[in-house]
């Protein structure tokens, strides 16, 4: 079937074979499909959907569009995805747990854009550190440090990157089926052999309708398993973010806290998932014995040790976890106060971050620079009882105009009322098939 075919077959609401998907897909790789074919392609298939084997097609397809990754390590090569979200920085904190209990966790990440922050973003506030590492450096990073997080190169599915940006221009972005694949692909690409997908919610997140999360979250697990990688999903709860921070300096710093603290929100979502990848992996017979091991790595200090070898090993400094606070710049606080006496009802996570945008600490276009010392932190929590003039959060910003500013806009995004509501449960729930 030629592409065309395809295409009409597809608007039409014909059946199509997987093989004619995966051929068009590596089409899309080697430049035999135009971008004005890629554009009918994506708009028909957000008319008229994929069945199960064509998302599988698809994904498969842009996936083998590149270079797929095979690895010969003494462990398991694991890896998360999240959807997205603010003040999400779990992978910098699972990673180098499941890196201290003996997997290997090649995490290919992104950068933020709008109001979500981006893992590279975040790491980048490191002196030093660099994300860009050719292939071979990458496999070195990973099979002597057992984590590393890094960005994609041009060699991972490219086929996926030729019908993200025509999607992009074409207004077919939000399509189930080809979100599904577009993800799928780049971590299938990188020779994983259990994937956990953290499928994100709430006012916080980039997708925060919970039926829309459970579609999602569906489409990804049977796709995932069907392309052969063990997958399950969890959806979680950003109705407020994980960490008390947002921002790129000022949440690594709270990420050192936890690895101090080894209790909170962030931490219990990080325990979830990496229970859920060592099961999936086989790397531990039970739940319960992969949850001890990660917890053990927390109390005993491997996972911050280990963190620290992954910030030497891509350039940062070699005593960063000793001394982090030395090291991070982060810009002067002004405090932000309760404009009422009241407990916290909810917040408007996707106003938070905006903030930080607009402050310099994310991009609205994808050239823009990041001011990585900006962004709020000590951000007081859902059910905290203050009273007028106490406290609620910090701004770090260079001007003191600019934080009143902010101040309003903090004040306005985060709801007062006079009763204690009730918190949302951090795990909302799990899909495994």
């Amino acid at each position: 079937m030629n592409t065309r075919d395809l295409i009409q077959c597809l608007r039409e609401g014909k059946p199509i074979s997987s093989k004619a998907i995966n051929t068009f897909a590596s089409g899309l790789g080697n430049d035999m499909v135009s971008d004005a074919q890629a554009g009918a392609f994506a708009m028909a298939v957000c008319l008229r959907g994929l069945d199960d084997s064509g998302r599988v097609a698809l994904t498969l397809g842009m996936r083998d569009s590149g270079q797929v990754l095979s690895w010969d390590l003494p462990g398991k090569v694991i890896d998360k995805h999240s959807t997205g979200g603010v003040g999400d920085s779990v992978s910098l904190i699972l990673a180098p747990m499941l890196a201290s209990v003996g997997a290997f966790v090649p995490m290919i990440s992104g950068r933020g854009l709008g109001h979500t922050g981006g893992t590279l973003d975040k790491l980048e506030a490191i002196p030093g550190l660099k994300t860009k590492f050719s292939e071979q450096q990458f496999r070195e990073i990973v099979g002597d440090v057992g984590c590393a997080i890094v960005a994609p190169n041009s060699d991972i599915a490219p086929a996926d990157q030729r019908l993200y940006a025509v999607r992009d221009v074409t207004g077919t972005v939000r399509s189930l089926d080809l979100i599904t694949s577009s993800i799928l692909a780049k971590k299938l690409a990188a020779g994983l052999q259990a994937l956990v997908l953290d499928v994100k919610t709430g006012s916080g997140a980039v997708m925060q309708d919970l039926d829309e999360c459970r579609a999602l979250a569906k489409s990804l697990v049977a796709t995932a398993n069907g392309a052969g990688c063990p997958t399950s999903a969890v959806i979680t709860d950003m109705s407020q973010p994980l960490l008390p921070s947002v921002g790129n300096a000022v949440e690594i710093a709270d990420v050192m806290r936890s690895f101090d603290s080894k209790s909170g929100p962030i931490i219990e979502v990080a325990v979830a998932l990496g229970e859920k990848l060592l099961v999936q992996a086989n790397a531990f017979y039970t739940e319960q014995g992969a949850r001890d091991e990660l917890l053990k790595c927390l109390e005993d200090g491997r996972a911050k040790t280990k963190f620290g070898q992954m910030i030497s090993a891509q350039g940062g400094p070699k005593n960063f976890v000793e001394r982090w606070d030395d090291y991070l710049n982060i810009a002067p606080a002004f405090e932000i106060l309760a404009p009422v006496d009241g407990y916290i009802q909810s917040m408007d996570g996707t106003a938070l971050g905006e903030i930080v945008v607009e402050i310099g600490g994310g991009r609205q276009r994808e050239d823009d620079q990041i001011d990585y010392s900006v962004g709020l932190s000590e951000i007081s929590s859902i059910g905290q009882k203050l009273q007028q003039g106490q406290r609620m959060a910090l701004v770090h910003c260079h001007d003191s105009h600019i934080a009143a500013h902010v101040e309003k806009s903090v004040q306005k995004a985060i709801l007062m009322g006079k009763k204690s509501p009730e918190i949302p449960p951090l795990i909302v729930e799990w899909m495994s098939d």
